[in-house]
């Protein structure tokens, strides 16, 4: 199954604010990613082409990056994901500037399960998230929608489960 899935939002400042904001992807003053709602953003390295890490069981590898411009990071985990997923900041004429986010990928074995029904809704709250944390960043009203039943029904189980294995864990 082929998916492409594409968030953006258009912000009155430069690129060079949103920019900012996308090199400091993963990093101790990451104001894009809503780390405080989400799994932290986090690499083995400073952002750059080879590191490596994700957030929760996504895992990938930044595969092309243009600091201020692009990072585009290929998938690892889950099993079943094929593809990439980017921020990009686009000059939208004076003073405007576009933060997208794409996701592209062929979703193979489990992942043809998982991922319309468990990451999809969780991967398009995150990053309408990102987007209201990029909103605040440069001074903008966020969009802030309420996250809907369901993500919030996956984002308990999420957290029962991770409890449980760190229960698991500590008894061993």
């Amino acid at each position: 199954m082929h998916v492409r899935n594409v968030h953006e939002r258009c912000f009155g400042v430069s690129p060079t604010h949103i920019g900012i904001l996308l090199d400091g992807l993963g990093s101790d003053d990451d104001r894009l990613w809503p780390s405080s709602r989400w799994p932290r953003m986090s690499f083995d390295r400073p952002l750059e082409v080879g590191a490596t890490g994700g957030h929760g069981p996504i895992r990938y590898e930044v595969e092309a990056y243009e600091p201020g411009r692009i990072v585009r990071f290929r998938f690892h985990a889950p099993s079943g994901f094929e593809g990439f997923h980017a921020f990009e900041v686009v000059a939208a004429g004076v003073p405007w500037t576009t933060l997208r986010h794409a996701l592209e990928m062929t979703a193979r074995g489990p992942a043809l399960f998982t991922w319309p029904v468990v990451f999809r809704p969780l991967h398009d709250a995150l990053v309408e998230d990102c987007l209201d944390a990029a909103a605040r960043a440069v001074g903008e009203a966020p969009a802030s929608r309420r996250w809907s039943v369901w993500v919030r029904i996956l984002r308990r189980a999420y957290q029962l489960l991770a409890r449980r294995r760190a229960f698991r864990m500590c008894a061993a």
